[in-house]
């Protein structure tokens, strides 16, 4: 007998539980619509593996995956869109020519930016080892690429 009245119990109390959630849920589906979620995150604070293309235009941007891949490094896709494969094909290369990428990770940080501007300065470039992707770097970037693939 005292089975059988705890299973009941157990079994009313269960569906008074179903039943209340089930009400709380139908409520909460009538409430006002809540404002949409605006994004608070500006332009600067792209993630650091998005492409990163450093102001070269898609074309460029395939002469240096082409550059890349020619040269033995593998840039994955050629797309013009220089995302984690191409800066870790990169990064590669420029810790092999002891340019000191760091960690090849294809985040395009300030030890990636100074390998790139001592392997520019390379070919000539007379850049600032600085780190900064200023327009100086960007603009020696944009010449280096200007021959395609």
């Amino acid at each position: 007998m005292r089975s059988a009245l705890t299973r009941t119990l157990v079994s009313v109390t269960a569906i008074v539980g179903i039943t209340a959630g089930s009400l709380a849920g139908a409520s909460a589906s009538f409430a006002a619509p809540q404002p949409a979620a605006t994004s608070v995150v500006s332009t600067q604070d792209v993630s650091v593996l998005a492409v990163n293309n450093l102001g070269l235009n898609t074309a460029r941007a395939k002469n240096w995956q082409c550059w890349l891949r020619d040269t033995g490094y593998n840039p994955g896709t050629i797309d013009g869109e220089l995302g984690t494969n191409s800066w870790k094909a990169a990064q590669r290369k420029f810790n092999d020519l002891g340019l000191n990428a760091g960690t090849v990770d294809g985040e395009v940080g300030p030890n990636t930016i100074r390998a790139l501007q001592r392997y520019l300065n390379i070919f000539d470039y007379g850049l600032e080892v600085d780190g900064d992707a200023g327009s100086l770097t960007r603009d020696a970037f944009w010449d280096f690429n200007a021959i395609g693939c």
